[in-house]
C-alpha cells in the first residue's frame, strides 16, 4: 500500500470509529460552554490527578515534587486492581459533576482524554500478565536509574529518603518478581535472549563495591557522591556522613542484594526450561488478541497486524528507492546492497571505541542541535524554555548498540532534558546517523515536544504527563522528516542517514509484525532486517531484542508519522499559500499529546476555523 493509500485508511478508520468516548452529558447539562466551567472542571482534574500520583511516588520524583520522597511504587497486582478502581470512580464523579457541553474545545479534549484513559486501563487488564517485566528493559534496571537520576539529593531529609527507598528495593523487585512467576505458571513467558539480558543487566547493578572488589556499583557510587556533596554544603559533618555510610551499606547488604540474587536465580532457573528459539506474542495464551490489543494501545488505531505489515512491505520498498538515488549521486558502484555493506563497514564513517571517539561523538551530536536551534522559530510559534543535555547512558545499564533515548526534565526546569546514547561499542554508531538522532531524540524532536507539553499554560496538568507512544514518536520521526524541510542534511550520506533512519522505521513495522503474528523467530527477524538496512549486526540484533520485549511498541513511530504528514499535507492543500509551519505545529503541540483520531478532529477543527 502506497503512503497515499495508507493515509486514506487512517482516514477512514477515524470516519468509522469513535476516537476516545462519545461526547457525554450529566443530567441538567448547560447548552452552552462557559469559561468559569472548564476552570472547575481543570480544578477538578488537578485534584484528582494529584489523587493518581499517590499511587506512583517515584512519578512525583521525576516531576520534581518531594511529596512521599521516601516511597517506592506499589506493583503487585491489588495495587493495579486498586488503580483500575480508583480510575473507574474518578470518570463516575466527573460524569456526576460536570457536563461536556459545557466545557470550552480544550475542556472537551480534556473530558475525551480522562475517559480514554480508563479505556485503556480496562483494556489492559485482561493482559496484566502478558507484558513481560525483565528483559531488554524493566525494574531491574529503572529501579537503580531512577533513584541515580532522579532521586536529589539536597538536605538531610533527601538523604534519609534516598535510603528509606533503597530498604524498599527487596519489597518492591519482590512484587514484580511474584507477578512474573505468576505469569509463568500461566503458560507465559518472554525469550530466551531476554531472560539473558536480564540476568546480564541485574549481575551489573551489584558487581562491584561494596559487594566484592573492584570498582563502585553505580548505586554505590551516586550514594557516596550525594553523601560527599551534603558534607562539601556543611549540611552534614564527616562522622555524621560515616555513620550515612554504614546504614547505606547495610541496606545494600540486606535489602539490595538479596532482592537481586533471588531475580537472578529465578531468571536463570527460567532461562534454562524456555525454547531457545525465540517466538512472539502468538505463541502466548490468548496471544492473538494481546497482540491485536499492544497494536491499538501503540498506534491508538483499529489497524490489523497484517496492515501494518503489508505497510511496512510497501514502506521498506519506497524509501529504498530514495537510498538507490543517493548510491548514485555519491557516485558509488555496486548495488544498494553493496552500498549498504559500505555504509555499514567503511571506517570514515565511525570514531573509535575510545573516550576520545565517543567525546568527538557526542560533540558531534551539540553541534547539530545548536544548528538547529537557531533556525527554529521559522518554524515554530511555541519553543520550549527547558534545556537540554547531551549524555552518554550509564555504564550499569549501557548495552551494545542500545538505542537513543531522551529523558524529559522537570517542569520547572530544575532538572534539564537528556539525550542519552550507548557507546559502549561505536561500531554500531556511524555518524551519518548522529545528526537525524539528534532531531529525533531533542531539536525539534522528543525535547522539544515533552517540553512544551510539560510548560503548557492553561491545561490540567495531567495532559502534560499523560503519553501516547503513536503520538510522540510519531512526532520525533516526523521532526527527522521536516529538518530537511528546514535546509539539514547538507552531506548526502547523512541524508542516507534520515533515510536509513525512516527506513529502519518501516522495517519495525515488518519484523514486530512478523515476530508476534507471523510465527518469525528473532533470528529471522535479524536476518531481514540487517538484509535491508545499513543497520550494523549489533544494532540489529540489540533492537530485535527490544521488540521481542516490547510488542507493537515499535510500530507506533511510523505509523504516527505517516498520520502527521497526512495531516499536514491536507491543510497545505486546504491552505495554500496561507499554510504556515508554526501554526501547524502549534496545533499539533499545543494540546499536548492525544490518540491520533483525537489529534486528527483538532486539526480538522482548526481547519474548519480558519
Amino acid at each position: 500500500m502506497s503512503r497515499v493509500g495508507f493515509a486514506f485508511v487512517l482516514l477512514l478508520t477515524v470516519l468509522l470509529t469513535a476516537c476516545s468516548g462519545e461526547p457525554q452529558t450529566s443530567t441538567g447539562a448547560m447548552p452552552a460552554s462557559s469559561p468559569s466551567t472548564t476552570v472547575a472542571f481543570n480544578e477538578w482534574l488537578d485534584s484528582e490527578f494529584e489523587a493518581y500520583l499517590d499511587f506512583y511516588p517515584q512519578t512525583r520524583t521525576r516531576l520534581g515534587i518531594k511529596k512521599d520522597y521516601g516511597k517506592l511504587n506499589e506493583v503487585s497486582v491489588d495495587a493495579m486492581q486498586r488503580v483500575l478502581d480508583w480510575r473507574r470512580a474518578s470518570v463516575e464523579k466527573m460524569k456526576a459533576s460536570f457536563s461536556r457541553e459545557a466545557l470550552d474545545e480544550q475542556g472537551k479534549i480534556s473530558w475525551d482524554l480522562w475517559i480514554n484513559m480508563l479505556k485503556q486501563a480496562e483494556a489492559a487488564k485482561p493482559f496484566w500478565y502478558h507484558d513481560t517485566i525483565f528483559g531488554w528493559r524493566g525494574p531491574h534496571t529503572s529501579l537503580p536509574n531512577s533513584l541515580i537520576n532522579y532521586h536529589k539529593v539536597d538536605n538531610r531529609d533527601d538523604l534519609d529518603a534516598y535510603l528509606a527507598r533503597l530498604k524498599e528495593v527487596d519489597r518492591q523487585l519482590g512484587q514484580y518478581l511474584d507477578r512474573a512467576k505468576a505469569a509463568y505458571e500461566k503458560g507465559i513467558a518472554t525469550s530466551h535472549s531476554n531472560y539473558e539480558l536480564a540476568i546480564k543487566n541485574s549481575r551489573r547493578v551489584i558487581d562491584g563495591a561494596p559487594f566484592n572488589e573492584g570498582e563502585a556499583t553505580g548505586l554505590w557510587r551516586d550514594i557516596n557522591g550525594k553523601i560527599d556533596a551534603l558534607v562539601e554544603a556543611g549540611e552534614v559533618s564527616e562522622p555524621e556522613a560515616d555513620e550515612y555510610r554504614a546504614k547505606f551499606r547495610i541496606a545494600m547488604f540486606e535489602d539490595v542484594k538479596p532482592a537481586y540474587v533471588a531475580l537472578i536465580d529465578w531468571l536463570a532457573a527460567i532461562q534454562a526450561q524456555v525454547d531457545p528459539v525465540d517466538a512472539g506474542a502468538s505463541t502466548l495464551p490468548e496471544g492473538e488478541a494481546y497482540y491485536q490489543y499492544r497494536l491499538q494501545r501503540m498506534t491508538t488505531l483499529p489497524l490489523t497486524a497484517e496492515e501494518i505489515h503489508q505497510t511496512g512491505l510497501d514502506e521498506v520498498a519506497r524509501i529504498q528507492a530514495e537510498m538507490d538515488e543517493i548510491r548514485k549521486t555519491v557516485g558509488f558502484e555496486g548495488s544498494l546492497q553493496d552500498f549498504f555493506v559500505f555504509m555499514r563497514e567503511d571506517e570514515q564513517f565511525y570514531y573509535p571505541s575510545s573516550d576520545e571517539g565517543r567525546a568527538a561523538y557526542l560533540d558531534l551530536a551539540r553541534e547539530y542541535l545548536a544548528g538547529i536551534e537557531a533556525v527554529l522559530p521559522q518554524y515554530f510559534d511555541l519553543l520550549p524554555k527547558a534545556s537540554l543535555e547531551v549524555r552518554r547512558v550509564e555504564a550499569f545499564r549501557e548495552q551494545p548498540g542500545g538505542a537513543a533515548h531522551y529523558a524529559r526534565g522537570t517542569p520547572d526546569g530544575s532538572r534539564p532534558g537528556v539525550f542519552y546514547m550507548h557507546l559502549i561499542d561505536m561500531s554500531a554508531h556511524p555518524t551519518y546517523r548522529i545528526e537525524n538522532l539528534s532531531y529525533h531524540e531533542g531539536l525539534p524532536g522528543h525535547h522539544m515536544q515533552l517540553s512544551i507539553q510539560q510548560e503548557l499554560e492553561g491545561l490540567p496538568r495531567f495532559r502534560g504527563h499523560h503519553g501516547y507512544t503513536a503520538y510522540s514518536e510519531g512526532w520525533g520521526l516526523y521532526s527527522e522528516y521536516l529538518a530537511k524541510d528546514m535546509g539539514f542534511y547538507e552531506s548526502p550520506y547523512n541524508d542516507f542517514g534520515r533515510l536509513s533512519g525512516e527506513l529502519w522505521r518501516a522495517i519495525r513495522l515488518v519484523v514486530d509484525t512478523g515476530i508476534h503474528a507471523k510465527g518469525w523467530t528473532e533470528q529471522q527477524a535479524t536476518e531481514y532486517a540487517i538484509a535491508n538496512s545499513a543497520k550494523s549486526t549489533a544494532a540489529a540484533t540489540s533492537e530485535i531484542k527490544r521488540y521481542v520485549y516490547m510488542p507493537g511498541q515499535a510500530t507506533a513511530y511510523k505509523i504516527g508519522m505517516m498520520k502527521i504528514l497526512a495531516l499536514r499535507a491536507r491543510a497545505q492543500e486546504q491552505l495554500g499559500d496561507e499554510f504556515d509551519y508554526g501554526e501547524f505545529h502549534s496545533v499539533i503541540l499545543g494540546g499536548g499529546p492525544m490518540p491520533l483520531t483525537l489529534l486528527e478532529s483538532r486539526v480538522n477543527d482548526w481547519l474548519d476555523d480558519r
